[in-house]
C-alpha cells in the first residue's frame, strides 16, 4: 500500500514503480515508447492543480501517490538544499534506468549535460522561489550503444508541511530506447509559467522573538 509516505526521505517502498534497496536492478536496455508521455504529465499536472485552493501551493501532506499511480514510474520529489541545487528525495524507476543508479540523494544535475547545468539552475530557482511551473524539452546525448532518447520534464513548486518552499513535484516522461551507460539531457527548449505570490495565510508565521 502506499501512502504520503512515499515522499518521506526515509521511505522504503519497493516494486515495480519505485527505487529500493530490493528493487530489480536497471538492465540499461529499456526501451521508452510512450506516445502516451504527454497524458503522464497532464495527470501529474492536472492532481496537482486539484490539490491546490484558489492559488495555493500544495503541502508535501496533501499528495497521495495514489492520485497519480499510473505515472508513479515517471514521478520525484526533489527538494532544494541551495540556490539552483535541488536532490532527488526520491524517484520513480525510469529516473533509475537513465541515470545507471538509485537517484535519490543526488542532484537532479546529475541528469543534464554540464553545459546545461547553469541554465537547469537558474530555472530551478524560478521554480522553488517564484514560485512557478516549470516544463523543458530534453535530448539524451548520443553515441555507440546511446540511441535517440527524448524526454519531456514537468516541475511542479510544492510546500514543506511546515508551509515552506523548497520542494518541487516532477514528472519525467522519457521517448526512446535507453542503450547502455548513463544518459545524460541537454535542453531543447523550456516554458515557465509564474505563478502568483504566496498569500499572507501561507507564509510561515515569523517568530516571536528575535534570536542572537
Amino acid at each position: 500500500t502506499m501512502t504520503s509516505s512515499f515522499f518521506d526521505t526515509g521511505s522504503k517502498v519497493t516494486g515495480p514503480h519505485v527505487t529500493g534497496p530490493d528493487a530489480p536492478p536497471p538492465s540499461g536496455l529499456t526501451s521508452f515508447q510512450k506516445p502516451h508521455g504527454p497524458a503522464l504529465l497532464a495527470q501529474v499536472r492536472g492532481y496537482w492543480e486539484g490539490l491546490r485552493v484558489q492559488d495555493s501551493i500544495p503541502m508535501r501532506s496533501q499528495f497521495n501517490p495514489r492520485g497519480i499511480e499510473a505515472a508513479l514510474s515517471s514521478t520525484f520529489l526533489l527538494e532544494r538544499v541551495a540556490p539552483g541545487i535541488a536532490r532527488f528525495r526520491i524517484a520513480g524507476m525510469d529516473l533509475a534506468e537513465i541515470i545507471g543508479m538509485d537517484p535519490r540523494g543526488l542532484p537532479i544535475s546529475a541528469a543534464f549535460c554540464p553545459e546545461t547545468r547553469p541554465q537547469l539552475a537558474a530555472m530551478l530557482e524560478q521554480v522553488f522561489t517564484g514560485p512557478a511551473i516549470l516544463t523543458m524539452d530534453l535530448e539524451a546525448e548520443r553515441g555507440l550503444g546511446r540511441p535517440a532518447l527524448s524526454a519531456r520534464l514537468l516541475l511542479l513548486p510544492m510546500r514543506t508541511d511546515e508551509g515552506l518552499s523548497g520542494l518541487a513535484l516532477g514528472c519525467l516522461a522519457p521517448a526512446g530506447a535507453i542503450g547502455r551507460g548513463q544518459r545524460r539531457f541537454a535542453v531543447k527548449g523550456q516554458s515557465l509559467i509564474r505563478l502568483p505570490p504566496p498569500t499572507q495565510a501561507e507564509r510561515p508565521p515569523r517568530p516571536m522573538f528575535t534570536t542572537f
